[in-house]
């Protein structure tokens, strides 16, 4: 049977990678605020004339390449996000030979749901 993923995480996996992603996640959203508002910033500025480059552009890049660096460590780990903003993550495993995403969201002390990958978070059924 083929796999969509390469990666399979065990509940225990996943639950030893839950104080990594809190961190990652908490700083994707810090990073995610302050692009806004450099968007925000720069939008203003970009009228015919206005010379945008400077620190504002060198900040708001610095911010792109941050979280482009924290995302690329759930992309290698296989690891989806679905809502940065929720901390709502999916691990590839496999239940009875089946391949399911563990649900996490990171309000949740543990990993104690699963669900279809195709049915998201509203198919989620809680773990044995």
């Amino acid at each position: 049977m083929k796999h969509r993923f390469s990666k399979h995480y065990s509940r225990d996996e996943a639950r030893a990678l839950l104080p990594q992603l809190r961190d990652w996640l908490a700083e994707l959203n810090r990073l995610r605020v302050e692009v806004e508002r450099y968007d925000q910033r720069l939008g203003g500025l970009n009228v015919a004339g206005q010379d945008t480059g400077g620190a504002t552009v060198n900040a708001w890049i610095s911010a792109l390449a941050a979280m482009q660096q924290l995302l690329g460590e759930f992309h290698r780990r296989e690891i989806v996000i679905k809502d940065v903003s929720r901390g709502l993550v999916d691990f590839p495993a496999l239940i009875g030979g089946r391949e399911v995403f563990l649900c996490w969201e990171s309000d949740e002390d543990d990993i104690e749901f699963w669900h279809d990958l195709d049915s998201g978070f509203a198919g989620r059924e809680k773990l044995a």
